[in-house]
């Protein structure tokens, strides 16, 4: 079956079965080289693990591990028989581990080996796996199979972002869909057979998913590279140094303590010719920095939501013109499309308008896990024509096209506040405090005080050490955004507080930026010090 995701990502296994799929570090630091050949041999041997187990087409496998060969044979494997497989990290905390295990009621959870076991109140069955094979412990009794094969348009796998009720929620991705998308963009020509693909994300996010397709699906070499390799600028320049590296997946932030510490080091990357980011936004004195250091190499902004995999990969122009402020998203991915629509449900055509960011594609997930309700609420009718009955994905991201219809992400809808009767977008506030000397990113939210609200922002600076001049920042917004969208306070951060998936927590930053001043009165209570 072609487009199941297993077929699809190890079909290179018989035109280069002696190629390099997976390169890693061992327990010693050493890297190894895991072929084609033996990729394809570990998948088959998993599948024959779990095949005497009595699962059947549709029943969920959580898989905790860190991305590595042995993860990705498991994947391979469940995706073969038809069961949907729920990536998490060893690091997900306790508590949503457990909410996904509840929800998704797995057949099976397996441990990668060396992965703790947990006190969880759960009493599914459990498997542990790793290079010498898959043992599993108190499966199910084998029962007679509801279904027999594996179709394309079953689920491939679930992949769990923070919700807004506090409940991760689950989105459901097809064979079909899935391969659609990596088929597409690995056509639109962002990797090749010859890259080696840094992979820096955990595997519980659909960045790590996308890492593993791209390189796989194109013949390339996947290099997962660990959190103790990240967490110091010198370590992961070397790593990617050694591994030979040509392209590197990761949130702009993964870029943050080289440019900041050492940013000479980026020079040692000779092999690296593509850095691809996404999830936030990258502040664009440090893309210009990174443009410097990594000289030639071409730098992506890659756009769109887990319930697409992603929509669009937009080239950074190079060299980034002084006077951009802003990083275009581009057009939609071969095969797909995205549409402005204003709120009575016409197509924004005018350049400078915004709207809502609609996106047809044959790559949309199949809903939300056991939420029919959300699933409603964004997989809708085409709002252009809904009399043929099809859905496309309403994104919830507010974007405008420039004059040659190129589209400009502005933020989210449901980041749109209301100050003293006005709307007000958190994104175009951030993106002026990051126009600020010396700051690397920020981030705004809105606070209680009384029966109005007020914005206050957090930023984080170049150098955390360096004194921060809050009078000339609030000056410096009063320049340049109306009254009503200046922040009252600008407190620095050492970073900013973000969820587990990576997005600004904003709850959390309303706490820190709210805290007691130095005459002891909080900062809502405090006078306003910019210009009225």
């Amino acid at each position: 079956m072609a487009d199941n995701l297993c077929e699809y990502l190890l079909a290179p296994a018989a035109r280069t079965p002696d190629k390099a799929a997976v390169v890693e570090s061992d327990e010693s630091g050493t890297l190894t080289e895991v072929s084609y050949r033996q990729l394809a041999a570990l998948v088959d041997e998993y599948t024959r693990a779990l095949e005497p187990l009595g699962l059947e087409v549709g029943d969920r496998v959580v898989v905790e591990a860190h991305t590595c060969a042995t993860a990705v044979a498991l994947l391979l494997a469940c995706a073969r028989l038809g069961l949907p497989f729920v990536p998490v990290s060893p690091q997900t905390p306790d508590n949503r581990l457990l909410a996904i295990l509840r929800s998704v009621e797995p057949a099976l959870h397996a441990r990668a080996d060396g992965v703790a076991r947990r006190d969880l109140p759960w009493a599914g069955g459990t498997a542990s796996f790793g290079r010498g094979g898959l043992t599993a412990q108190g499966t199910q009794a084998r029962r007679t199979p509801r279904r027999r094969r594996a179709l394309v348009v079953d689920t491939a796998y679930i992949i769990f972002t923070s919700g807004s009720t506090g409940r991760p929620k689950g989105v459901v991705m097809s064979h079909r869909a899935i391969v659609t998308f990596l088929r597409a963009v690995i056509a639109d020509g962002l990797v090749g057979a010859a890259d080696r693909v840094a992979s820096t994300s955990p595997l519980q996010f659909d960045f790590a998913l996308f890492g593993i397709g791209i390189a796989l699906g194109s013949g390339a070499t996947l290099v997962p590279v660990g959190r103790e390799y990240l967490d110091s600028p010198r370590r992961m320049v070397g790593y990617l140094r050694d591994a030979g590296v040509t392209q590197v997946h990761g949130v702009p932030s993964l870029w943050r303590p080289v440019l900041r510490h050492d940013p000479e080091l980026l020079k040692r990357l000779e092999t690296v010719r593509s850095v691809v980011f996404a999830g936030e936004a990258f502040p664009l004195a440090e893309l210009r920095r990174l443009q410097e250091l990594l000289a030639g190499a071409r730098l992506v902004n890659g756009y769109g939501a887990t319930e697409s995999m992603a929509a669009s990969f937009t080239d950074v122009p190079d060299p980034l013109p002084a006077d951009q402020r802003a990083l275009s998203i581009g057009h939609a991915h071969s095969g797909a499309e995205m549409t402005l629509v204003d709120p009575a449900g016409r197509a924004v055509t005018r350049p400078g308008v915004v709207g809502e960011i609609h996106l047809r594609s044959p790559a949309l997930f199949s809903g939300y896990w056991d939420d029919p309700l959300a699933t409603a609420k964004v997989l809708v009718p085409d709002p252009l024509d809904p009399r043929h009955g099809q859905k496309v994905l309403r994104t919830g991201d507010l974007a405008y096209l420039d004059e040659h219809d190129e589209l400009y992400f502005v933020g989210r809808a449901d980041t749109q506040v209301q100050i003293r009767g006005n709307r007000v977008e958190l994104g175009d506030v951030e993106s002026v405090l990051t126009r600020l000397p010396a700051v690397a990113s920020a981030a705004a939210t809105v606070v209680p005080r009384g029966s109005d609200t007020v914005l206050m922002a957090g930023v984080v600076l170049d150098d955390t050490a360096a004194p921060f001049d809050e009078d000339a920042a609030l000056a410096f917004c009063a320049e340049e955004l109306s009254a009503y969208m200046r922040p009252r306070r600008i407190r620095p951060l050492a970073d900013l507080p973000l969820t587990e998936n990576g997005k600004v927590d904003r709850a959390l930053l309303a706490r820190l930026v709210t805290g007691a001043g130095h005459d002891g009165r909080t900062d809502i209570d405090a006078t306003p010090r910019s210009p009225a």
